[in-house]
């Protein structure tokens, strides 16, 4: 997937991390508060130079610009 996808830690929960990229970004496993499913991605507090604030100021992360593919696991 390609874009911004939110990625803000005060939006998710049950966050863990599975593993890391081949550049050494943390890539983590997480719920999203009140969306079903659970996915995979990175935190964009950890990527700075792909984030984002979006209009109410939550973070976003630019997947293009980092080498983790974000996605849902279940």
């Amino acid at each position: 997937f390609m874009g911004k996808i939110f990625s803000d830690p005060c939006l998710k929960e049950n966050i863990k991390i599975v593993g890391k990229s081949p550049s050494g970004i943390n890539v983590y496993e997480y719920d999203y508060k009140n969306v079903e499913g659970r996915y995979r991605g990175v935190l964009a507090n950890e990527v700075p130079w792909a984030s984002s604030h979006d209009k109410h100021g939550h973070l976003m992360v630019d997947y293009s610009k980092v080498d983790v593919d974000f996605m849902r696991v279940k």
